[in-house]
Order: C-alpha cells, then structure tokens, then sequence
C-alpha cells in the first residue's frame, strides 16, 4: 500500500520541530529526521553496545545497532501493509536505543542505582536526551531537532514525575512542538507509527534472542522445544522440510522455526490492528492520540509471547553465565560512576556539558554513551583492574 491513511502521520500535518528550519527541497521532515539519526555519533555507538552478549563474547551475536537495524526492518514493512508513514516508523525504530548504556540491562540498572538520589536513569528517557541535547552537529541549536512525531515514538516510557519535568522544560518552545510527554500526564496515546514500533521491537528481541541463545549454547532446541509458541513452528519446519531432523541440519531448523513464528507474529498484528482500525475508525492522527491502543496482538498471541518472554527471562537473561557477566558489568558501571565523580577532568569530552546540569547527571551521560569496549578500557585505565579479558 503505497499511499498514507489519514490517521498516519503525514508531512503536511507534521507539529514540527522545536527551532523552526526551512523545508528541505529534496525530502520530507520525516525523512530528514531518519538521515539525522543514521550520521549521528549516537547511532554509530550502537554497534559496539550489548543487546544479550556482550561485544567481545562473539562476532555474530547481536548488537544494539542490529536489532535496531531488524525492528527497522519490521516495522517498515508492517507500516506499509497499514498505510502508515514508514519513514518515521523508521526514525523511531534506529532511535529508539539510542540512551542504552553499555552492557545493556546490566549497565542501565547499575547507573540508576548510581543516580538513584539524582533523578534516577532510564534509557528511553535518555534517548530523548540524545536527539534532545546530547549531539552536538549543529551551530543554531543543541540535539538533532527532530520532528514532534519522531521524539514522541522515541519517548516509549516515561514516570509522572520526568513527564512534568519535560514539559516543564518545553515551555519556551513552539506550542505545537512542545508536549512530547504529554500523554503520560493524560492518559493519552502516541501515534500508530509509535505504537506499531513498540511491537516491531518485541518481536524482533523475542525471535533474535531465541537465535543467540541457542548460538551461544546457552539454549537447547530441546528446551525452546517446551515453550509451546516456538514448539508449533518447529514442528511445522519439520513437517515441511523432514531433512531439518538431521543434525547437520539443525541450524537451519532452527532459522525456520523463528522465520515461520515471527511471520506469523507479524500477520497476527496486521490482522488485529486492521479490525481495531475497522471498529475506531480514527480520521486522523489526533484521533489516533485520543482512542484506546490500536496496534496489538491479539489475545491469544499475546498471551503465547509473555510465555516466550518469561522462559528468556528465567532461561537466557538469568542464566548463571549471564548474571556473572551482567555482574561484572554492572561493578565497571559504578567503579566509573564513582572515579568520575570523584575526579570529574577524567572524562575527556570533546563538547561542552548539554545545558545547565548537575555533576552526576554530566557523569551519567558521559558513561550512557560509551560502547562496552571503550568502557572497559576506561575502567581499566582509571581502576588497574581487568575484569573482563577481551
């Protein structure tokens, strides 16, 4: 489907941005705000930065900037069956992990605990913070100055208390630019574009987590065997293809079982979105905002992923290989905290601290933005430690 429904987000419509710019000639708002984020420093981190293994464990895991390259992916295409914009859908997606710190989960929980009397750390929080104030490109302003659209998907969560907090801080700005969080005050939505990332990135962690899971022997095909979403299309792989029973051929079993179950998870949101769309009927994006949430599973898939979601959970991301990891990581996270804070010229920053901010917070960012590798380099540098042998 080629042409955009009225409750997408259109250019045309588009609430701008917070310091008004002329109109590229070549391209829409939307789509200057994806190439923004592509050439940004931000987005290039991403491929040193953990999504399950971290960087050094193996060069075929996942990373930050391939799962967003893979949520990307998804939800263009899903976008285009739904007649969404997939240029901000794209935007959202290769932005949304921008604010993860290094070592993924690990790194976010330890730097909140290490912020934990200073505002706290959440990474959708600071990936707004990212493309809000943290790049520095630009001579006329701070961030990346996206569209209204593109910084509401990229603010997925947000507490009540850092929602006033930003639209405290968006007073100055143009009204119809300003309100990104307004909808966590209101009980609002946020666009179909948004909301339809939100499930691309669930989908693509469900199906390539199960992938490095097993890859990293941690995972048995046995075991995902026991989790009766991933047993249906492993057991449709074979009644198709009985050759994949082979033990030479277990790889590609595997790459089948996650192929027919994220197909399938995909056509079970187009299908339910499409009925939800039917009943609500929104004429526009504004309506969009005031209704229920559009885009969903339907019951019974939802109900089958939480089950996926809880055997990774208690399987993959608890595994005592896992936690000892993450262990180390989060010790290399407060170590660094506590070196910078102590001794803040160690952080050797090549711009000046975005606004008027306290120390933590200025250490808080520095360590947000760093890759694993460039992490533990730090902290072998400032500490005498090696605690991981890279």
């Amino acid at each position: 489907m080629d042409q955009l429904q009225p409750y997408a987000c259109l250019p045309e419509t588009s609430r701008g941005r917070r310091f008004p710019e002329e109109a590229a000639p070549t391209r829409t708002p939307f789509q200057r705000d994806r190439d923004r984020i592509v050439h940004s420093t931000a987005f290039r981190r991403l491929v040193y930065k953990t999504q399950v293994f971290i960087n050094h464990e193996g060069d075929l895991f996942r990373t930050r900037l391939t799962h967003s390259l893979e949520v990307a992916q998804l939800g263009r295409s899903m976008a285009r069956t739904l007649g969404l914009n997939e240029d901000v859908v794209e935007t959202i997606a290769l932005a949304h992990d921008l604010g993860h710190t290094p070592f993924g989960h690990a790194g976010q929980d330890a730097l909140h605990e290490c912020m934990a009397e200073y505002g706290g750390f959440e990474h959708n929080l600071q990936s707004l913070r990212v493309v809000d104030h943290l790049e520095a490109r630009y001579p006329q302003f701070d961030g990346l100055n996206l569209c209204f659209e593109s910084r509401e998907g990229i603010l997925k969560h947000c507490s009540r208390t850092n929602a006033h907090a930003l639209e405290q801080a968006e007073v100055d700005f143009p009204a119809a630019a300003a309100g990104v969080a307004r909808r966590f005050l209101d009980g609002g939505q946020p666009s179909l574009e948004a909301q339809l990332c939100n499930l691309a990135d669930e989908i693509a962690y469900n199906c390539h987590d199960i992938d490095d899971g097993v890859r990293s022997g941690l995972l048995l095909m046995e075991q995902m065997l026991e989790v009766p979403l991933f047993s249906r299309y492993a057991r449709q792989a074979l009644t198709q293809h009985a050759q994949l029973a082979q033990p030479p051929q277990q790889r590609r079993w595997l790459y089948e079982s996650i192929r027919l179950m994220l197909s399938d998870m995909v056509y079970d949101v187009l299908k339910t979105t499409q009925a939800q769309l039917a009943e609500s009927q929104p004429a526009s994006v504004v309506e969009v905002r005031a209704t229920k949430p559009l885009v969903l599973f339907s019951p019974g898939m939802r109900a089958e992923t939480r089950e996926l979601k809880k055997f990774l959970f208690d399987h993959l991301y608890r595994h005592d290989q896992v936690m000892d990891t993450m262990n180390r990581a989060k010790q290399v996270v407060r170590d660094l905290f506590d070196a910078y804070l102590e001794t803040p010229a160690e952080m050797r920053q090549d711009s000046e601290p975005a606004g008027d901010i306290t120390l933590q917070r200025r250490v808080s960012d520095h360590i947000a933005g760093m890759t694993d590798r460039f992490a533990l380099r730090e902290h072998a540098r400032l500490t005498g430690k090696t605690l991981f042998h890279v």
